[in-house]
């Protein structure tokens, strides 16, 4: 019985027809096989045979309804005038005929079935006895069924605009999803160029170097091979973190999605970066306060990027970078004396992904980033300010 159910809810429309159409049948049998009063009318199989074929057409009711009900009320009509069989407690063929006009046939339609079915009730209720409860019952139970099929199209216009939002939130969902798949995708991307970038890019410089100090001081050859080994521990740190990460991310959704570097191992970078022979001041200006882990892995990330297109790009001798903190915004400034122009990624045309990078990152916390030439038009210097209010919240990066 538990199965059942199922099965007759996903039954195509012609099942359900029929199952209706035998449900009926059913009904309209009992008053001929319950036992009847000596007095009353025989039960005659010609009787029989005329209320079956009041019930014949709701099994095409939902292809043809009005045709359906006219044909029930005219084996109706018939059965009443043409034999003296037992009557019917409910008119059960005409209501479910009547129902499936309210449900699917137009207005124009229902009105004037409705008009029909209203005189043939009168009309029926008339040669039968007349008596206005009768009548009453017989009007009240055709506007139920009625009312049944206008609730019907109501119930499934509601049931199609849920599933119609349901598709709606769906689709919205996907996008959202992609959407967020190319962001991680573009934050990974620019969290692997600033590892990577900055760590090769020393690396070439000092391994550049290191022949020549080989042949006129060994001791710097030997610092210059130190200084690659660390920068490549360090890249590998980085990476690895990163990859744990994600890994992480894997089984905890919910955990941080990104390796923060903090402004505490700001000087451990710039002493790197010093290594291939760049001088670096570093200043820092300001009431120091908390900025958040957003926001430190932000300016660690950028001045790294910042550092890297120097080493790769400007052939400066010197590179300052300066921290001010300020009462509305967080500046952060590098600026390098090398030549300032080019196409490299680091140089005064500003379109290498480098300086989008740093652009973006920016942005991400409401900043603003701007590239250009150094004092007296030599050099390149980049500018960034992020607001108080981010460096407050820490925002993600």
């Amino acid at each position: 019985m538990r199965d059942l159910a199922p099965r007759v809810l996903g039954a195509g429309p012609r099942t359900v027809d029929l199952t209706v159409a035998l449900l009926v049948q059913a009904a309209v049998t009992m008053p001929f096989v319950v036992p009847r009063a000596p007095e009353l009318p025989e039960a005659t199989w010609t009787a029989y045979g005329l209320t079956t074929l009041t019930v014949l057409p709701l099994v095409a009711r939902r292809r043809a309804p009005v045709a359906a009900l006219i044909v029930v009320l005219l084996a109706g009509g018939l059965y009443k005038f043409a034999v003296d069989g037992p009557g019917q407690p409910l008119p059960y063929a005409g209501l479910v005929a009547f129902y499936t006009v309210a449900e699917l046939s137009s207005p124009l339609k229902r009105l004037a079935i409705t008009v029909l079915t209203a005189v043939a009730v009168l009309f029926s209720v008339g040669l039968d006895s007349s008596e206005i409860r009768e009548l009453l019952f017989s009007l009240f139970v055709f506007a139920a069924a009625y009312a049944f099929g206008r609730f019907t199209v109501t119930r499934k216009a509601y049931l199609n605009a849920v599933e119609d939002r349901a598709r709606q939130l769906e689709l919205t969902h996907r996008i959202e999803t992609e959407q967020a798949a190319v962001r991680e995708r573009t934050r990974i991307a620019r969290e692997m160029h600033d590892i990577l970038s900055h760590a090769v890019s020393l690396m070439i410089v000092q391994a550049e170097a290191g022949p020549v100090a080989v042949r006129t001081a060994p001791e710097r050859a030997e610092a210059a091979f130190d200084a690659i080994s660390e920068t490549g521990r360090d890249a590998m740190v980085q990476l690895r973190r990163m990859l744990g990460v994600l890994r992480e991310n894997e089984s905890a959704p919910d955990a941080p999605r990104e390796p923060q570097p903090s402004l505490a191992e700001l000087p451990a970078l710039i002493a790197r970066a010093r290594g291939s022979g760049l001088e670096i001041p570093y200043e820092v200006t300001g009431p120091v306060r908390t900025l958040g882990l957003a926001v430190e892995a932000t300016v660690h990330r950028i001045v790294q990027e910042a550092l890297t297109n120097v080493v790769k790009h400007a052939a400066a001798d010197m590179v300052s970078v300066h921290l001010a903190y300020g009462t509305e915004a967080l500046t952060l400034t590098i600026t390098d004396d090398g030549r300032g122009s080019g196409t490299g990624a680091g140089t005064g045309t500003g379109t290498g992904m480098g300086l989008i990078g740093i652009r973006e990152r920016a942005a991400a916390h409401g900043g603003t980033a701007v590239t250009g030439p150094g004092p007296g038009g030599r050099g390149f210097r980049v500018r960034v300010t992020i607001p108080q209010a981010d460096t407050r919240t820490g925002v993600g990066s």
